[in-house]
């Protein structure tokens, strides 16, 4: 399954994320990732979820990004959620379709795999792909 939160700059969509990631910790058995593209969630999340700084790693595309959830699944099978923080951040491309080409592809890695995701976005939630708005929460 994939979750979408979006919003303009300001709007709670980091807050939210904080808050399902802390409801993952305390009702899932598997193990919880968070993907953010800086290090400000370091104190906000239970420790038991796996922080990823982004910043880290030379993203910027979607292939890349593709690359770096499939590396960290291959490396533990136990995972149940990801949670992507402003996603739009890590890639270059911020086509609209683009988002919604990577959306299609999280969704039948998620149900292949049986994880959950949820990233937030930065931007109108009426300017957003078809694909993408049918993920909103």
């Amino acid at each position: 399954m994939v979750k979408i939160i979006m919003g303009l700059k300001g709007s709670g969509k980091t807050k939210r994320l904080v808050e399902m990631v802390r409801e993952a910790v305390n009702a899932e058995q598997g193990d919880v990732v968070v993907i953010e593209k800086e290090r400000k969630l370091t104190y906000d999340i239970p420790y038991q979820a796996r922080l990823v700084d982004a910043s880290s790693y030379p993203i910027g595309t979607y292939e890349f990004l593709k690359g770096l959830i499939c590396g960290i699944h291959a490396g533990n099978y136990d995972i149940t959620h990801f949670f992507i923080d402003n996603f739009l951040k890590m890639v270059e491309d911020k086509a609209p379709a683009s988002l919604g080409d990577f959306i299609d592809w999280l969704k039948v890695f998620s149900e292949r795999e049986n994880i959950e995701f949820v990233i937030s976005v930065s931007g109108e939630r009426e300017s957003a792909d078809r694909r993408v708005q049918d993920c909103f929460i």
